[in-house]
């Protein structure tokens, strides 16, 4: 190959006669600083096993994966279109940007999106707007069951472990909770010092792994539990069943990660991956869970506990809809995550092939709590790409009553989408555990960020409610959100999907396409 016969001449020919030359005339000896690294590269190149495109492509073999090396940057910044990017268009991400600090975040000239492509959503305005009381902003959290109730935001840090983000990164995001009055979800990863240093409000996960309430062996602790739970800043508990960019998958945090810190709030071994169970040790089946949500509820002092998953098999939500009604124990809350869900690190197939898409899941939790009557006692959350005011509408309209943002909030912190969280190496200092890295994410200046993102959201949404013509959550339905489908028609979610009529589980009206699931379901199993 040409390449190889370029490595020859110059290690054979070039080389010698450059040595012959140099004898002769000095000057010539500093080419020797380029020939001798190349021939000693070019030779290990065509010497090693690793690569293919190396050994038969010496040394320049290397500029492909420079090349590789910085092409998720040459896309991000000269490749994605505004509305092309992903997970996150840029768009999205310069609104993050804006209303994080404080700056302008009108657009102009028109919308960039294809407004007649499938698969666009959008809601209808009213020539009669509204002003939408700011008491809309916030919802009670807690059920009949609940002794403690919590008076939330409806925008809420969604899950996200300290471990997976920077001790810097997770100390600005409770801050801004604490300045916005919202709270602020720990991830699966334990309650550590800094979720607490900054005294913002706490919904602490529990998951699979049982980080903060673990035992040596790896199981649940319910006096670690009991003590971590009853602190005053915990304002809730939620125990983590599945997310949507990894469902059925245990939690994952690189070995890179696993500081001495770390490794000393989960209770695990230092510098070794940390991969939880795929499936909770403390209880079996629905009926399971049930009991599980009433003895944390008891053992916090009667805060609101409930459940997080992506919707999969559907037959299994439906059992556990069973076992609340066989058990009379309600959870306060149940959060839907989507399939479209972030994470720090998650198996490909996982993130691209499982789990059912948010608004969907979203859909068929409400038909099951409506179905069996339930749907009154218990709050839904939802997390999942929400990052703007009309996000929130959406999946208000789809039946939710709180919204959590992960990624969004990371957007407000300094992440920059660079795609490194499972590498440690992110440059905006915000998903890594290098302490260098970690640094760079300025707590005082990115906790008024965070704060000022909630709120310009929550205005956001409060102006396209009224817009829309309503006052108050409860008039949004699935009829005022229209989705563009084939043939240049668009629905609404009302025509798209079969909604449950109240009860209808429990009369023996269940919809043909509920009916096998339902069947199927089991309060005992999943």
């Amino acid at each position: 190959m040409i390449v190889r016969r370029i490595y020859y001449v110059v290690t054979y020919v070039v080389l010698p006669l450059t040595l012959v030359w140099g004898l002769y005339w000095p000057p010539a000896f500093w080419l020797l600083i380029l020939l001798v690294p190349y021939t000693l590269v070019g030779l290990y190149d065509m010497l090693t096993t690793k690569h293919n495109v190396l050994n038969n492509y010496p040394v320049l073999g290397h500029f492909r994966y420079m090349l590789e090396f910085v092409s998720p940057e040459i896309r991000q910044y000269f490749v994605e279109t505004n509305e092309s990017g992903r997970p996150f268009n840029r768009i999205i991400r310069a609104l993050v940007y804006s209303r994080a600090k404080g700056q302008v975040d009108t657009q102009a000239f028109g919308t960039q999106y294809d407004i007649t492509e499938v698969g666009y959503h959008r809601a209808n305005h009213s020539l009669a707007p509204k002003d939408v009381p700011e008491s809309e902003e916030r919802v009670m959290l807690g059920g009949p069951q609940c002794e403690k109730p919590y008076l939330a935001s409806r925008l809420n840090v969604s899950a996200m472990s300290f471990g997976a983000l920077s001790a810097n990164a997770i100390r600005a995001l409770n801050g801004g909770a604490k300045d916005g009055g919202f709270a602020h979800n720990t991830g699966e990863g334990g309650l550590s010092p800094h979720h607490l240093a900054e005294g913002g409000d706490i919904i602490w996960q529990i998951g699979t792994g049982y980080f903060g309430c673990r035992t040596a062996e790896g199981g649940f602790d319910k006096d670690k539990f009991a003590q971590n739970a009853q602190n005053d800043v915990v304002k809730a508990i939620e125990i983590k069943l599945s997310q949507g960019a990894k469902p059925s998958h245990g939690g994952v945090l690189p070995a890179a990660k696993v500081d001495e810190e770390i490794a000393l709030i989960r209770g695990v071994p230092v510098h070794q991956d940390v991969i939880s169970p795929p499936i909770h040790s403390a209880f079996d089946g629905p009926t399971g869970l049930m009991h599980f949500v009433q003895h944390l509820r008891e053992m916090s002092g009667g805060k609101p506990v409930g459940f997080k998953l992506c919707i999969g098999s559907r037959s299994e939500f439906m059992g556990i809809c069973k076992a609340m009604l066989e058990t009379g124990i309600l959870p306060d809350f149940i959060t839907v995550d989507g399939a479209e869900g972030g994470t720090g690190a998650a198996p490909v197939e996982f993130s691209n092939r499982l789990g059912v898409p948010l608004n969907e899941g979203l859909i068929f939790v409400n038909n099951c709590l409506r179905g069996v009557g339930l749907r009154d006692k218990i709050r839904v959350i939802c997390s999942g790409k929400v990052a703007t005011g009309y996000d929130m509408i959406e999946k208000f309209a789809l039946g939710a009553d709180m919204c959590n943002a992960a990624r969004a909030m990371m957007f407000a912190v300094g992440c920059i989408q660079a795609l490194h969280c499972n590498t440690n190496r992110c440059p905006s200092g915000v998903a890594t555990q290098d302490p260098i890295r970690g640094r760079a994410v300025n707590v005082p200046q990115k906790r008024k960020r965070v704060h000022r993102f909630h709120d310009a959201t929550l205005e956001s949404f409060r102006e396209i409610l009224g817009a829309m013509g309503k006052e108050r959550v409860s008039d949004l339905g699935p009829s005022d959100i229209y989705r563009r489908i084939a043939n240049e028609r668009e629905c609404s979610y009302a025509e798209l999907y079969t909604f449950i009529e109240p009860g209808a589980l429990l009369k023996g009206t269940v919809p043909q396409e509920f009916a096998a699931d339902w069947e199927k379901a089991s309060a005992s199993h999943f």
